[in-house]
């Protein structure tokens, strides 16, 4: 999952952030153990720095760690950083800048920063605290952030994918609204029938880049993968591979708006102002759904379509965890929030409050009532067949040249086949570096 923002603001919000810390390097905590309420024994501020990348989550967040100020008299802000900058916030730190006390770790990033001393081990921690049950998280997101036998982040939520579609434009058209009984190749002949050769409006859009909540889903329900179960070879010369990537061609060059209006724009605020039937979103979408007047009045939900032949509905998940800077000086502090995160009543709380999807086993049901302007429902039901989001060690390495390989296909200067075959060639010589 990630969100992103102009890069003005961005790099606004991570001068703020830099300042932020740097202007909280003065005062000295009382002290206090570990799980126990207090400041921080050692600390070199009153209020740890919190950085993540999605606003949609941040008032969410901000209650919570109100409660947590209330219960243990540590205090904590938040910023929110662009993705983008938010990697080069911790690259600098990692090379002897600051970094944040607490902040997101990813799938994409999670093995170069466990392994490179930047994230606290968290291990005796967890294994001592009364607050945490690990066994409550899903085995992909806890295996996820651990390393050599140490765990380094709590998880924090879980993602699916659903589709949203624009009842007024099938309306108009004529045509029955999209459900589980849809195949992917009934999302194709809609697409197709609700494109108009004026260009006002498209069927869908899709980037490259839209790997997790786009091209990935289609992969798998179609039997192909991305990376070998190894992590050793890619997986886009295998024939499902290439048959599924051969149907996004298909949709791009029948169904969608130009690659470069679609890179331009971006396809959500394509959604948002009616040029766009038909858009799969990632959960951590709901937020600024829900703000949105023309989507709440004309659009809604349900499971992505399944593959006709192999009968399955695939939605790539993934999960972020909570993780602490290794050298803050805040160790205890920034522990009990990262404690108090990932507990039931942590995780109860963040489903409550539509902040997103809980990792927490058994509360994502207050996640779905966060909001009654729609059901949500088809992001738990999303759960019941899901693929774990194709990580290795370089993920973005690897990651970024699909995108930058599949650019010629969405462009018509290649085609899809061959453009896989460039894929696998590029994508290997990666993964060999990392083997």
């Amino acid at each position: 999952m990630k969100r992103t923002m102009k890069k003005a603001a961005a790099g606004a919000a991570l001068a703020a952030l830099i300042l932020s810390m740097s202007a909280c390097s003065g005062s000295a905590g009382t002290g206090s153990d570990s799980g126990s309420g207090g400041k921080s024994e050692g600390s070199g501020s009153d209020t740890l720095t919190v950085a993540i990348w999605d606003n949609g989550q941040k008032a969410g967040l901000d209650a919570i760690i109100a409660d947590f100020t209330e219960a243990t008299g540590n205090k904590a802000q938040i910023q929110v950083i662009n993705w983008d900058q938010y990697w080069a916030l911790l690259e600098a730190g990692a090379t002897g800048g600051e970094l944040p006390d607490v902040f997101w770790m990813h799938s994409n990033e999670a093995y170069r920063y466990m392994s490179n001393g930047i994230l606290m081990d968290l291990t005796d921690r967890i294994a001592g605290s009364e607050k945490l049950d690990m066994d409550k998280f899903p085995e992909d997101i806890r295996t996820l952030y651990q390393n050599e036998g140490k765990t380094y982040a709590v998880p924090k939520d879980i993602d699916t994918i659903a589709l949203w579609y624009n009842k007024t434009m099938f309306d108009e058209a004529e045509m029955a609204y999209p459900d589980e009984s849809w195949t992917w190749d009934d999302y194709y002949e809609a697409a197709v029938k609700l494109t108009k050769e004026d260009g006002s409006q498209f069927g869908t859009a899709m980037n490259p880049t839209n790997n997790q909540d786009g091209w990935m889903n289609m992969v798998y329900a179609m039997g192909g993968h991305v990376i070998s179960e190894d992590k050793t070879k890619s997986g886009f010369d295998d024939p499902d591979t290439i048959k599924a990537m051969e149907y996004v061609e298909k949709l791009v060059k029948d169904a969608m708006p130009s690659a470069a209006t679609m890179s331009e724009t971006g396809n959500d605020v394509l959604f948002y102002s009616g040029k766009i039937a038909m858009l799969p979103f990632g959960s951590w979408m709901i937020a600024p759904i829900k703000e949105n007047e023309y989507v709440t009045a004309n659009c809604d939900v349900t499971v992505l379509p399944k593959d006709a032949e192999t009968g399955r509905r695939v939605s790539i998940y993934n999960g972020l965890g909570w993780a602490v800077n290794a050298n803050t000086k805040n160790a205890d502090a920034a522990w009990q929030l990262v404690e108090w995160f990932g507990s039931k009543e942590g995780q109860e709380r963040q489903a409550e409050l539509g902040v997103s999807m809980s990792a927490y086993d058994g509360v994502s049901e207050g996640w779905k009532n966060n909001t009654d302007l729609f059901d949500l429902q088809p992001y738990l039901d999303m759960r019941e067949d899901v693929v774990f989001r194709p990580y290795s060690k370089t993920t973005v390495a690897w990651e970024n040249q699909i995108s930058e390989d599949l650019r010629d296909a969405w462009n018509g200067n290649a085609s899809m086949a061959d453009t896989c075959a460039k894929i696998t060639e590029d994508m290997n010589k990666i993964l060999a570096e990392e083997n």
